[in-house]
């Protein structure tokens, strides 16, 4: 059984059909990526699947128990972490407020702390800016800040959107190095990307949308071979 698996799921903006059918899966230990062009679904897709923007049909599936209409926190209890395209970090609150508030649902004391410990060896910048407001930080600082925030939910499934956005590439390679180093660790990924080159060097599968749909399911590998896929979003 996947871990998480969607069927059939069509998500709505109004009248605007965002998804059409959307069928995906992740299996334990790995790393999926979506890509597309902008506006082809996969933030959407990311959405839905954390009760952000609701599907309106489909099933959405996680651990084996229907999620596609529980409220948002129900499904961050469920270990559904999603850090968002744009990073949101609470610019006013400390590094270390930004990464307290990741665990706000938590009630074990004790693997919180090494939760935190551990989030730091991984982002070693976020350890010298502990008190220093989250706005005052790099877009780069920002993103490693949201993807530890995140990981301080304890996650069962790890969901970033477009962590590469927006930031240096010198930081962009150090954000990719640790996603590879936290799925090594276990810990599965569902990974939206408009840098194709990046998402399919650390991911396992992928999928490619379009208008809403996906058009071509297959491994990374597959499809950084792939003539259309290279055209389209490898520059290639």
């Amino acid at each position: 059984m996947p871990l998480l698996e969607l069927e059939d799921v069509h998500t709505f903006y109004g009248g605007i059909q965002a998804l059409d059918g959307v069928s995906l899966h992740v299996e334990e230990r790995e790393i999926v990526t979506l890509i597309g062009s902008n506006g082809a679904g996969k933030s959407t897709t990311l959405r839905s699947i954390s009760g952000l923007t609701p599907a309106r049909a489909g099933s959405i599936r996680f651990a084996g128990r229907e999620i596609g209409a529980a409220a948002t926190e129900k499904i961050v209890a469920a270990g559904i972490c999603h850090c968002p395209e744009g990073r949101e970090c609470f610019a006013r609150m400390t590094v270390e407020e930004n990464l307290q508030l990741g665990a706000f649902l938590r009630k074990d004391a004790g693997t919180v702390r090494e939760d935190f410990v551990r989030v730091l060896d991984l982002f070693p910048r976020l350890k010298d800016r502990l008190h220093q407001k989250a706005g005052t930080m790099s877009g780069g600082e920002q993103q490693m800040l949201a993807i530890g925030r995140a990981l301080m939910g304890a996650p069962k499934l790890l969901m970033l959107d477009e962590p590469s956005m927006g930031i240096a590439p010198i930081l962009v390679e150090k954000i990719y190095e640790t996603i590879a180093e936290i799925n090594a660790g276990g810990m599965p990924i569902l990974l939206v990307e408009q840098n194709a080159n990046y998402a399919l060097g650390v991911s396992h599968r992928g999928y490619v949308l379009e208008t809403g749909r996906v058009v071509l399911a297959d491994r990374s590998e597959a499809l950084r071979g792939n003539r259309a896929v290279q055209d389209a979003y490898l520059g290639s």
